[in-house]
C-alpha cells in the first residue's frame, strides 16, 4: 500500500511554490498546524527530510527537489482522473480573475454569461487593472486567471493566446483637424495625446515614436483608465490612440471621428495567462473557454477567423456566437 496520499503531495507542491506553511494552509482553506502534520507525515513515509525551515522561511532540501518533478506528474494525473470522473456541471471553487479594461469594453460580459452556463457552481471574483498589476498578482498566486497585454514569458505560466485589438487614432470633430487625406505626427501633435498608463506597451511604444522623430517634447496624456481616456477625448481635450472595437459606438455616431495618419502603434496582443504550477483544472478550463468566447466575439465583429478547437463546448443552451448581440 502506499504510505501517502494525493492530499499530502497537494500540500507539499503548495508550501513548495509559496515558500510558506501559511500561505498553503490559507490557499487550501486549513490551519497551518494542519499544514505542518501532512508534510510531518510525507516526510515519515518517505523517510527523507523534504524541508528546511529557518527563521520564517521554507526551502527545499535536496530530496524536496528531487520529489518536485514526480509529484507534480502525479497531482497532474490525479486531477485528469477527477475530471473525467465528475461531469463539467460538477465542477465547483473560487476563479480569482483578474482583466484589463480592454477587455471589460469587449467580450468579458460574453464571457462571464458563458462561464455560469458551462460551470454554475464556479463563483467569481473579478479585479480590473493594468497589465503590469496583473501580471504581479498572477505570479505571486493572488489571482488564478490574467487577461492581459502578454504572453508572460515565466515557466510557471501557461499562456492562451488571443485575438488582438487594433488601434486607432481617435478626436472630438471639434478639433480643427483636416477631413481628408494621410495626416502625419507633426498634424496631430498640434493637440495632447491622448494615451495608456506609463507602465503600459502602448505608452511606451508610443513615447519612443514621438521622442525619436520629433524635435519638440510630445505632450502625451497618461491614463489608467479607458472610461477617462474616451470622457476626454470626446470633451476634445487631445487626440487618443484607442482599441477600434472600444470606441465603434462613438464612430459610428459621430462623437469622435477616426484620424486617418501615417503612423499608428501597435495592435494590443492579449493573452489568457493562468499558472501551472500548482495546477488549477479551473483556471485551466476558464482560459480555453475564454480563447473560445475571445475568437467567437472577433468572428462576429469580423476581424479574425473562426475560433480552433480550444477543449471547451460553449453550452448548448446558449451558442456562443448569439452572446450579447
Amino acid at each position: 500500500m502506499i504510505p501517502f496520499n494525493i492530499k499530502q503531495l497537494e500540500t507539499f507542491l503548495l508550501v513548495a511554490t509559496f515558500g510558506s506553511f501559511r500561505k498553503a494552509a490559507e490557499r487550501l482553506n486549513t490551519t497551518q498546524p494542519a499544514v505542518s502534520t501532512r508534510i510531518a507525515g510525507l516526510e515519515e513515509a518517505l523517510g527523507a527530510k523534504l524541508f528546511e525551515r529557518q527563521s520564517g522561511t521554507v526551502r527545499l532540501t535536496a530530496e524536496g527537489q528531487r520529489l518536485l518533478p514526480p509529484a507534480q506528474r502525479v497531482l497532474r494525473v490525479a486531477e485528469r482522473l477527477q475530471l473525467t470522473a465528475n461531469s463539467l456541471s460538477e465542477t465547483a471553487g473560487v476563479l480569482r480573475l483578474g482583466v484589463a479594461e480592454t477587455i471589460v469594453h469587449t467580450w468579458l460580459p460574453d464571457f462571464l454569461k458563458e462561464l455560469q452556463a458551462n460551470y454554475p457552481l464556479v463563483d467569481t471574483d473579478i479585479v480590473v487593472d493594468t497589465t503590469t498589476t496583473l501580471r504581479n498578482e498572477l505570479m505571486s498566486h493572488r489571482l488564478d486567471l490574467a487577461v492581459l497585454m502578454g504572453p508572460i514569458q515565466e515557466y510557471s505560466i501557461e499562456n492562451i493566446e488571443l485575438p488582438s485589438f487594433p488601434l486607432v487614432w481617435v478626436c472630438s470633430p471639434s478639433l480643427k483637424l483636416p477631413n481628408s487625406g494621410k495626416l502625419t505626427l507633426n498634424d496631430l501633435m498640434q493637440f495632447p495625446i491622448i494615451s495608456y498608463a506609463r507602465p503600459t506597451r502602448p505608452y511606451s511604444e508610443l513615447y519612443r515614436k514621438l521622442s525619436g522623430e520629433l524635435e519638440a517634447a510630445p505632450r502625451i496624456f497618461p491614463a489608467n483608465s479607458l472610461a477617462a481616456s474616451i470622457t476626454m477625448t470626446l470633451n476634445g481635450i487631445g487626440i487618443a490612440s484607442l482599441p477600434r472595437e472600444v470606441v465603434q459606438d462613438h464612430t459610428a455616431s459621430g462623437t469622435l471621428r477616426i484620424v486617418d495618419c501615417e503612423w499608428h502603434p501597435s495592435d494590443l496582443r492579449f493573452t489568457a495567462s493562468y499558472s501551472s504550477e500548482p495546477s488549477n483544472p479551473v483556471a485551466e478550463r476558464a482560459a480555453k473557454l475564454a480563447g473560445c468566447i475571445a475568437h467567437a466575439y472577433a468572428a462576429r465583429i469580423g476581424k479574425a477567423q473562426p475560433a480552433d478547437e480550444l477543449g471547451v463546448e460553449p453550452a448548448a443552451s446558449q451558442p456562443t456566437d448569439a452572446i450579447g448581440r
